[in-house]
């Protein structure tokens, strides 16, 4: 497991240099960093399992109080981390994406 899902969301967080933002992205296989935003796209077998991970990605930003956008189809799920009160990219979002990475690997 990633030491990015060991951690938790603060609720006082700063915008993250573009530097630390590429080294964190290290971390997180797949992940892309798109202008201020960290996007993956996972894909499925059908829609039963996309509404699965769409539940298990739900429930790690309940309980971090950090909420991704999300585009569902059939069988694929794109996940879209920004931080909107810093105004791009924070160490929450990496936090939230090492989690569905983690929650994926069990």
């Amino acid at each position: 497991m990633s030491n990015l899902a060991a951690r938790r969301c603060k609720p006082s967080v700063t915008k993250l240099a573009r530097s630390e933002a590429g080294r964190l992205l290290g971390e997180l296989p797949g992940w892309l960093l798109e202008g201020d935003a960290l996007v993956k796209i996972f894909a499925f077998k059908n829609y039963y399992e996309t509404m699965a991970f769409v539940n298990v990605v739900a429930w790690i930003a309940h309980r971090e109080d950090h909420h991704p956008e999300l585009s569902v189809g059939y069988n694929t799920c794109r996940v879209h981390y920004s931080t909107h009160s810093v105004g791009g990219l924070s160490e929450n979002d990496f936090v939230c994406a090492a989690k569905i990475e983690a929650a994926l690997a069990v």
